[in-house]
């Protein structure tokens, strides 16, 4: 990102926070157009873009009062973004793997079954139960019961990022036994 833009937006954003309502739709203005190039890489739904975009932008929105108008403005913004990204990824594929599951159900019901290769929270089930007890019960909750990350983080008593990142390090996990 050109140090040029990131001055022009950290200066629109300081005003902003000092309520000039126009700088503030300029500064989220510049923020979509630096953003979407960042998200076109990474996904590719327009819909699902335009979408994410406006979550991103509905973050920023909230989270405006961390905004410290002494420091650059695009590493905060994309700080922001990086975590809906992940966020969005993570529900995306949560969704896949349940689907996976429904699928496999699906499997059971027919007369042969000539592919095994639906990779569903049943079939690595085993290996789930091998994680770390904590990790386990999370994966178990999300993929197992269904519950959301937030439902479970308030049914073990911890943090949603908390349990977020306890899933995303169980996945890391069980992606590497699994390829192994």
């Amino acid at each position: 990102m050109q140090a040029g833009t990131d001055n022009i937006l950290k200066e629109l954003m300081r005003q902003a926070l000092a309520g000039d309502k126009r700088a503030y739709a300029a500064a989220l203005s510049g923020t979509a157009r630096m953003l979407r190039p960042y998200l076109c890489k990474r996904l590719s739904n327009r819909n699902e873009i335009e979408d994410l975009l406006q979550e991103i932008l509905i973050s920023i929105h909230k989270a405006r009062h961390t905004y410290d108008g002494q420091r650059p403005y695009t590493p905060w913004a994309f700080a922001i973004a990086r975590y809906r990204l992940h966020d969005h990824l993570r529900a995306h594929y949560a969704d896949h793997l349940r689907f996976a599951g429904e699928l496999s159900e699906a499997d059971n019901i027919s007369a042969t079954d000539v592919t095994e290769s639906a990779l569903s929270y049943e079939s690595i089930k085993e290996e789930v139960q091998k994680l770390p007890e904590k990790q386990a019960r999370i994966l178990h909750l999300i993929h197992g019961d269904g519950y959301t990350a937030k439902e479970v983080a308030s049914k073990i008593g911890m943090k949603e990022s908390a349990v977020k990142v306890a899933a995303h390090r169980a996945y890391k996990i069980l992606k590497k036994k699994l390829a192994e």
